[in-house]
């Protein structure tokens, strides 16, 4: 089967996440499909792709991007590549890629953006198994470079090696994740991390103020740099050995969330989108929250461009050791 690196994406869902990947393929100048059953939805996609498509460097000419109301609607003959990102909801992602696969070209990639169900279990339905890959985005999908390629057991090799060199040529940093395992990569190191920050925060022991500090000004400042695996190549193995030895039986095990974050939930205390959560959210000021990380994120990306960071650690394996006299 050929897996066509070119031709039209189509995204099937136009909200946050949809109008973010977008923005990532328009501002490289290629064809988009959106479809989205909402039309206040499809009314604001144009302006909130060019918005998008803006902070990264680039115009978005309308002729690039092209709402559809269904599935039905789109130009199937031209799409090369389909990225599902529809609410988290098996039941219906089991259906659309049903839909889809009837529809879309032998040839054509179909993924899912999901960040939490397994992929299998999306592609249960479907017969062509094979093309079918996760295309795992983090949110703001056209600042934050990235992206996760997730095979299944039933995954052709060719489908994620296309998907890899595609977003690649599109200026993303994309990591093969080889087996579906709940979480992926990304949201298992983020959600082992969280699981420890909620239990601080639970205990009494740190306020959230002062872990958010400790996160952003401490390790999480040197991630920009590198990674945990070559931070721990420059301290020492042999350190982390007797660190861990000491400080892993003391963590938190809870196979659940803490009390505090079920009894904020409960109560509706969702977080900026219902006005309070840990914190306040008076009018304006998550607004204002947004764009400040917003900016941040993209002084983050000049900074690696600057310092010569080609954005993908394996276009810079590690240098041999020098060779002693002979």
């Amino acid at each position: 089967m050929t897996r066509s690196e070119t031709g039209t994406t189509l995204i099937v869902g136009g909200g946050i996440m949809g109008a973010g990947i977008a923005a990532i393929f328009t501002a490289a100048g290629q064809p988009v499909q959106v479809v989205s059953p909402s039309a206040v939805t499809r009314e604001s996609l144009a302006t909130r792709v060019a918005s998008a498509a803006g902070q990264i460097g680039s115009d978005t000419p309308a002729g690039r991007l092209r709402a559809c109301a269904s599935l039905a609607e789109a130009d199937w003959d031209e799409i090369s590549l389909v990225i599902e990102a529809a609410t988290e909801d098996l039941p219906l992602k089991q259906a659309l890629f049903s839909d889809i696969e009837t529809r879309a070209r032998p040839d054509a990639l179909l993924t899912s953006n999901t960040s939490t169900l397994p992929i299998t279990g999306i592609g249960a339905r479907m017969r062509s198994r094979d093309r079918l890959a996760g295309l795992h985005f983090f949110m703001p999908a056209h600042l934050v470079p990235l992206v996760e390629v997730v095979s299944t057991g039933e995954t052709d090799e060719a489908c994620a090696m296309a998907l890899i060199a595609r977003m690649s040529a599109l200026g993303k940093v994309p990591i093969h994740v080889r087996r579906d395992i709940p979480g992926f990569v990304g949201n298992r190191i983020q959600h082992a991390m969280m699981r420890e920050a909620l239990a601080l925060l639970d205990s009494g022991v740190a306020s959230a103020e002062d872990i958010d500090l400790a996160v952003r000004y401490g390790f999480g400042f040197r991630f920009l740099a590198c990674g945990p695996m070559l931070q721990k190549e420059m301290s020492g193995w042999d350190t982390n050995l007797r660190a861990s030895t000491a400080l892993y039986p003391e963590l938190d095990r809870a196979d659940g969330p803490p009390a505090v974050i079920r009894e904020m939930v409960a109560q509706g205390d969702t977080g900026m989108k219902s006005g309070r959560g840990i914190w306040q959210w008076p009018a304006g000021s998550a607004d204002r929250v947004r764009a400040r990380i917003e900016r941040t994120l993209r002084a983050a990306l000049g900074l690696l461009r600057e310092a010569g960071d080609p954005l993908d650690a394996r276009a810079t394996p590690p240098e041999p050791p020098p060779s002693g006299p002979n």
